[in-house]
């Protein structure tokens, strides 16, 4: 090997090792310029999570250049850190690895330092690596690089974010050992993004996000918003957001925008029909009255999720028309709640303000305006009354606390003071007939000694001997957890339709769900008064239905039709009888 060749090899390792080489002069034959390189990048990605070799090039940026060298030229590249996804964080180390050279003569080379330890990071200002590309005089020098993290240098894991170093790229002269000039000196950046743990993801997944609505916020389910729409700067019900990643984790962060069409949502600070905020953990967003009144439909979406809407009822600051039903005829002595309201505005929205309850007979029914509570749950007032003797009463409720103040009532209903002992039980189905399997509810009511129903609510200890009610036939047991058990003896009594609004009676009594029997026949069910009961009502009581058995029933169709159709015969056969008469006479 010549004197000559062997010092350009030794120039290039210097080259590759050092990352730029700066001598004290600039000799006359230095004919890189910049004009004369070409360069050319491409992102990169890369996982969070270390991987278990340092050349994790797989998803790596790429950096590719040329240049036509005039004399023996080359260009050597450094890497200096740019920016990163947070200042607290250290650059990881940045790797160059050949992948590619179309180098007409010469020799590409990629020089590493040795890897740094995870507790030795490099710094901002620290080279990472270096290459370097020559080619002869009259050729060109060219190279594709893959440019990747150093994952053997890091910790197990690494911020998500986007990572940017600067490729410098150095043009030398004069065998490669003489840099043409700071001005002749090209950059480019290199770009690679590390995606986020799923576990660390800030998308909302609209899977495991959640909306509720409620009047006192931070909720984990809904409940009804009525209020008054008189404008207010104190917030009269509240939207409170939970985003969630797909992982069902507290990590997903995205702007919130609301928007509603009466009333206003938004903070203290900002708040209006339409509103942008930015999301903070399960946050709360206030709802505000404008001075509007109406059903408010509001919507609330981020980038990534739209949830269903909400709805919120502004109602007027006076009622106009109330409309009172009975939910127990037969109160007792003491408190007890009676009477639903519906209460509505001029506009027809549901109106919940304070209501009052008057007695025609303050000797029955106290006559103390007791206040009505508004349950939502039910979308009506329900009020209580005071029972103070047996009788009956006409009960009117108001929106005041007196007569005078008051500017609209609701008609009269009628309610019975019942103060009687219990004397004797009631026992029945709710249907006479059932089919296989079906549900049936079995009621339970208290009499008085003159067949009336005692007042309730009331618990009677005793109400059945022991064994509670039995049942001749035994009932399926319909869907898990729905049927109850009827084994007891002691009962508390209910007005029905004060927790399920759809039921019609109004007397107090005790309920069961039960499941009839898969085969037909008839079902009895019977209980032995208890001592709740003088002795003349310990006495055996029972009720029956029918379930019809679906066999006989088929069988019994099949019958009725073979009657039909037997009496169509007959009649076909006489229809043909008559006919032939017809004919035989028409012809004489």
């Amino acid at each position: 090997m010549s004197t000559k060749t062997n010092f350009k090899r030794i120039a290039l390792v210097a080259v590759a090792a050092l990352g730029i080489g700066v001598l004290s002069s600039i000799p006359s034959q230095a004919v890189v310029s910049i004009s004369s390189i070409t360069k050319s990048t491409t992102a990169g990605t890369s996982g969070q999570t270390q991987g278990a070799a340092s050349m994790d090039s797989s998803s790596a940026a790429t950096l590719s250049f040329s240049f036509l060298a005039t004399a023996a030229d080359s260009v050597g590249v450094t890497i200096a850190p740019k920016s990163k996804p947070n200042d607290s964080l250290t650059y990881p180390r940045l790797l160059l690895m050949l992948a590619d050279t179309a180098t007409s003569s010469g020799k590409t080379t990629v020089g590493v330092t040795t890897p740094l330890t995870a507790t030795a990071l490099p710094s901002a200002t620290e080279s990472n690596t270096s290459a370097a590309v020559w080619a002869e005089a009259n050729t060109v020098g060219a190279a594709k690089f893959l440019a990747f993290i150093d994952t053997a240098t890091l910790s197990t894991s690494r911020t998500a974010g986007t990572y940017v170093w600067t490729a410098v790229l150095t043009p030398y002269s004069a065998n490669y050992a003489t840099q043409v000039g700071n001005t002749d000196v090209q950059y480019v950046d290199i770009t690679i993004t590390v995606a986020a743990l799923t576990t660390q993801s800030k998308v909302a997944s609209a899977a495991y996000s959640k909306l509720y609505i409620s009047t006192t916020g931070a909720a984990s389910a809904d409940s009804a918003v009525n209020v008054v729409a008189t404008a207010s700067d104190t917030p009269k019900g509240y939207l409170t957001v939970k985003l969630r990643n797909s992982s069902d984790l507290n990590a997903a962060a995205e702007s919130v925008t609301v928007t509603t069409t009466v009333g206003q949502v938004g903070t203290s600070s900002n708040r209006g029909r339409s509103v942008v905020l930015a999301y903070s953990t399960d946050m709360d967003i206030n709802i505000y009255a404008d001075g509007t009144a109406g059903v408010a439909t509001i919507t609330v979406s981020t980038p990534s999720v739209t949830f269903a809407s909400k709805t919120a009822t502004f109602y007027s600051a006076a009622p106009s028309k109330l409309v009172a039903s009975v939910i127990n005829s037969v109160p007792g002595a003491g408190s007890t709640t009676a009477i639903a309201v519906k209460a509505t505005d001029s506009a027809g929205n549901a109106w919940a303000g304070t209501l009052y309850t008057y007695s025609d007979t303050v000797g029955v029914i106290s006559n103390n305006p007791s206040s009505c509570s508004y349950v939502a749950a039910n979308g009506r007032h329900e009020c209580a009354v005071t029972g103070v003797a047996a009788g009956t009463a006409k009960i009117t409720v108001r929106d005041a606390a007196t007569v005078a103040t008051s500017t609209v009532a609701s008609e009269a209903v009628s309610l019975t003071v019942s103060l009687a002992a219990p004397a004797s039980v009631k026992l029945s189905f709710d249907k006479a007939t059932y089919a296989p399997g079906e549900k049936a509810t079995l009621t339970v009511q208290v009499l008085d000694s003159t067949g009336k129903d005692v007042s309730g609510p009331q618990t009677f200890a005793n109400l059945f001997a022991t064994g509670g009610i039995s049942t001749t036939s035994g009932f399926s047991s319909g869907p898990a957890g729905s049927a109850t058990d009827i084994s007891g003896v002691s009962i508390t009594t209910a007005a029905p339709n004060l927790a399920d609004i759809t039921n019609a009676k109004t007397v107090p009594v005790k309920t069961y769900s039960v499941y009839m029997p898969f085969s037909g026949g008839t079902v009895t069910v019977s209980a032995v008064g208890g001592t709740s009961l003088p002795a003349a009502g310990q006495i055996k009581y029972s009720a029956t239905a029918t379930v019809t058995d679906s066999g006989a029933a088929a069988l019994a169709a099949v019958n009725s039709l073979a009657t039909t159709v037997a009496s169509l015969k007959t009649l076909i056969t006489t229809l043909t009888n008559l006919v032939l008469k017809i004919q035989k006479k028409v012809k004489a």
